[in-house]
């Protein structure tokens, strides 16, 4: 239960709320930029580069009574059959099918083939009686706010949406608003974490990520989709964190780009990844990097498993 000020002086008890809340979408439309806004804190990597969220990924955030349990999913698929798509599409569904709201994200003013394709999803056998809010992200970047009347006209037909929330994740009033609204749709239960949890991934995890979001920054477009980071070594020494990673890729080609000339592009890689993890960690990081290659990993379910996708 929670404890507020009544108007006239009195404590007010209020039950408590609290809910599985999915993010969904299309590749490239905010979704973790939306996560980490919600939670306050980065709990999910960003890119440009579509892919970059490979995982279920769970920011906590708690506002008086309720509990809001966010789950950032990868963005649904629609282009490539590999294992790694096919695996990534997986944890998509099997999010669906656990929450108790839905916020499907699209560009305001924007719906495409791949926007269908994630909506076809709400209307499966198990989204049946689930609230799914539109939410209409990147509203900074619409010209013209009036255009958006018949595109959200359109939208209506398109679905039974049960609200229309249109922002920008980078505004926090925005932000702040969405929580208001989300809020009625949480059941009445107690909380799944404590007040002050943010995620429940490790620092291990997270140091992964944070290596992966890097590789995928400063490489550009030039490196394929079929990159990731494996956490050889994590250690803990007081103050200090050891870590020691492998960054996977399927070709000789791929190690090279990773690499640069005399070891540069590594380097940054790795320079930039630790000045990040001291900061989430509050702790001096040693880090060491490798890079491997692994002909085919990114179609093999086998190796999937073993590198921890779902």
């Amino acid at each position: 239960m929670s404890v507020t000020d009544a108007p006239d002086g009195a404590s007010e008890t209020r039950p408590q709320r609290c809910g599985l809340v999915a993010i969904v979408g299309r590749p490239n439309v905010g979704k973790s930029t939306l996560l980490n806004a919600l939670v306050g804190q980065k709990v999910s990597i960003t890119s440009n580069k579509a892919q970059t969220t490979r995982h279920r990924i769970t920011g906590i955030r708690t506002v008086g009574e309720a509990q809001f349990v966010f789950v950032d999913t990868p963005g649904f698929q629609t282009r490539h059959g590999a294992a790694l798509n096919r695996t990534l599409n997986r944890t998509v569904q099997g999010v669906l099918s656990d929450v108790d709201v839905v916020l499907f994200v699209v560009e305001a003013g924007r719906f495409g083939l791949d926007d269908a394709k994630v909506l076809g999803l709400m209307q499966s056998d198990s989204m049946q009686g689930k609230p799914v809010i539109l939410i209409a992200n990147k509203l900074d970047a619409v010209p013209r706010r009036a255009e958006l009347a018949p595109w959200l006209k359109g939208m209506q037909e398109r679905h039974h949406f049960a609200e229309f929330v249109p922002l920008s994740a980078k505004r926090e009033v925005d932000v702040q608003r969405l929580f208001g609204i989300i809020k009625p749709y949480l059941p009445v239960q107690p909380w799944f974490y404590e007040e002050d949890a943010l995620t429940d991934r490790s620092d291990r995890f997270l140091a992964s990520e944070i290596i992966r979001e890097k590789l995928f920054r400063l490489t550009g477009d030039e490196l394929p989709y079929a990159s990731t980071v494996i956490i050889d070594k994590y250690e803990e020494e007081g103050g200090l964190r050891r870590i020691a990673a492998s960054i996977v890729v399927e070709r000789d080609a791929h190690k090279g780009m990773i690499i640069g000339a005399g070891g540069e592009r590594l380097k940054r890689i790795g320079s930039e990844a630790r000045q990040e993890l001291e900061t989430l960690m509050d702790a001096r990081v040693f880090l060491e990097l490798w890079v491997k290659v692994r002909s085919g990993w990114a179609d093999d379910e086998e190796h999937l498993r073993s590198y921890g996708y779902e």
